[in-house]
């Protein structure tokens, strides 16, 4: 990739405002899925401390609340993943407290009802990742016993259940824990831990070509330019993701300790810039969800503290200690 010379300290890099929104009706939680479907956002499964869970909750920004929705079918799991194609949600590996899982599971918004679908085809896995684009899903990364990288299509126009087809892996290291967005037709796959060692590559996958392409490490690795003087708490792993407009977020997570840190990514320079630090309690596997121009936090854990809150994330204000 070209250099860029362009600094992150400019006078907007705090940007970022917060605000406390409808906590989960249901049991506070940590590892659990998320997927949106047109402006609902649906959050499930995970773990409380003492059970794995299955049940499924869908958030209205428009009305600020919660609804309960058909249980996931399969057995309680935490660390499992999700993604969206078309009106359907799709969930599936994870981990039962016991055994790495490999099933998945398909939600019908329409009818509040899931079907099983096609197993995984790699191995049962847990903390992998997952994305939508276009008409197909995909995994990559994860832990089975050892860190993953192989990469797997889900096609689900071929036959009743559809089908998985391996693709060629994952371009960057190996890991765990990492986050996924998705921006146009390209996803991208960041942070993350392989045995204990955070990530630092950061790779974008072009559905369009069919290929995994390298970007900028997120931590300071080129003397030469300055964009990256201040990299120094971008790697991570258990954090959160999302994208509003052509942005994208990440926060949350550990790296030696639980992290506040919030750093925005431009997809047009791709360059990263330091954003107004989360204001909820610091912690590890939340989730996050963008709707409607905003960004949201919700679940997670810090120690035996497991959280129900929901914590809404305005990129265009400055920080206003009020707000929460």
């Amino acid at each position: 990739m070209a250099s860029c010379s362009k600094s992150s300290s400019t006078s907007d890099t705090t940007t970022g405002d917060y605000m406390r929104k409808s906590e989960m009706n249901g049991v506070s939680r940590s590892e659990a899925v998320s997927f949106t479907i047109g402006d609902t956002a649906y959050v499930g499964t995970g773990y409380d401390g003492t059970y794995r869970l299955k049940d499924l909750w869908g958030y209205d920004p428009q009305k600020n609340a919660w609804t309960q929705n058909a249980n996931f079918p399969g057995v309680a799991r935490s660390s499992a993943v999700a993604f969206t194609i078309g009106t359907q949600g799709y969930v599936g590996t994870g981990y039962d407290g016991f055994n790495s899982l490999n099933d998945f599971w398909r939600f019908n918004q329409a009818t509040n009802s899931w079907d099983s679908v096609a197993p995984f085809a790699g191995t049962a896995r847990y903390d992998a990742v997952a994305f939508g684009i276009g008409n197909n899903g995909y995994v990559t990364t994860g832990y089975d016993g050892t860190w993953q990288k192989d990469f797997w299509k889900y096609d689900p126009s071929v036959g009743a259940r559809g089908t998985w087809v391996s693709k060629t892996s994952f371009g960057g290291d190996k890991r765990s824990a990492a986050i996924a967005f998705v921006h146009g037709t390209k996803a991208y796959v960041v942070t993350g831990s392989n045995n204990g060692v955070e990530a630092g590559d950061f790779w974008y996958y072009d559905a369009a070509l069919d290929q995994w392409l390298q970007l900028r490490n997120i931590y300071n690795s080129n003397s030469s330019q300055t964009y990256d003087d201040n990299y120094t708490n971008i790697e991570r792993d258990n954090g959160v993701g999302f994208v509003i407009g052509d942005s994208a977020f990440i926060t949350t997570g550990e790296n030696g300790g639980l992290s506040t840190a919030t750093w925005g990514y431009s997809f047009a320079t791709d360059t990263w810039v330091p954003r107004s630090p989360f204001q909820g309690t610091a912690r590890q596997g939340a989730l996050g969800f963008a709707l409607k121009g905003y960004g949201y936090i919700t679940t997670g854990k810090s120690g035996t503290a497991y959280f129900d809150d929901l914590i809404q994330f305005d990129p265009n204000k400055a920080l206003n200690t009020n707000d929460f």
